[in-house]
């Protein structure tokens, strides 16, 4: 008997300045959490880890449905899928150097709140909670923040982003 093969895409991620990084991603309803939305999953876990990051939301992807994928560990074994995430809470605050893979090769100190409570659908639709303090927090509320059509670079100065914008487009220069 021949194995199976699963297949699976990498799929291309939005850089920014790209406009479609600021569009607000619409609610998915459960019935759309079919065998090809836990396929689409599959791929963006694919092209986050071949990135190489923590977490994906589908903004970055030009799909903008309100949902994210993130695998904080190294071994890549945390596999948690958000639908409609909402954040129930927040408490104290931490600085974190986050990065970006809309944003490449940019990183920067962003404020973001210690810890969370978060509540989403996983991809199978079934509703779940979460409690996550530290980095799970961080990306969380980074990812988040992508469906709000929100990125990273926006918690900094406007001299700060004019300066980002101009290395991304001397290194998309120089690269072509």
């Amino acid at each position: 008997m021949a194995p199976i093969l699963v297949r699976m895409s990498l799929l291309p991620i939005l850089e920014y300045p790209d406009p479609r990084l600021r569009t607000v991603a619409r609610e998915i309803d459960p019935a759309e959490l079919d065998d090809a939305f836990r396929a689409h999953v599959d791929d963006m876990f694919e092209t986050m880890y071949a990135a190489p990051g923590i977490g994906l939301a589908a903004s970055q992807i030009d799909d903008h449905r309100r949902f994210m994928v993130i695998d904080v560990s190294e071994a890549h074994d945390q596999r948690r899928v958000f639908v409609n995430p909402r954040i129930l809470s927040r408490e104290g605050e931490q600085v974190c150097q986050e990065g970006c893979l809309s944003v490449p090769s940019i990183q920067a100190d962003v404020t973001r709140a210690e810890k969370i409570v978060v509540t989403a659908l996983d991809a199978h639709g079934a509703p779940f909670e979460l409690a996550a303090e530290g980095l799970l927090a961080v990306c969380i509320q980074h990812e988040m923040d992508h469906l709000l059509g929100k990125l990273f670079i926006d918690y900094l100065s406007p001299l700060k982003r004019d300066m980002i914008k101009r290395k991304l487009s001397k290194q998309r220069r120089s690269a072509a």
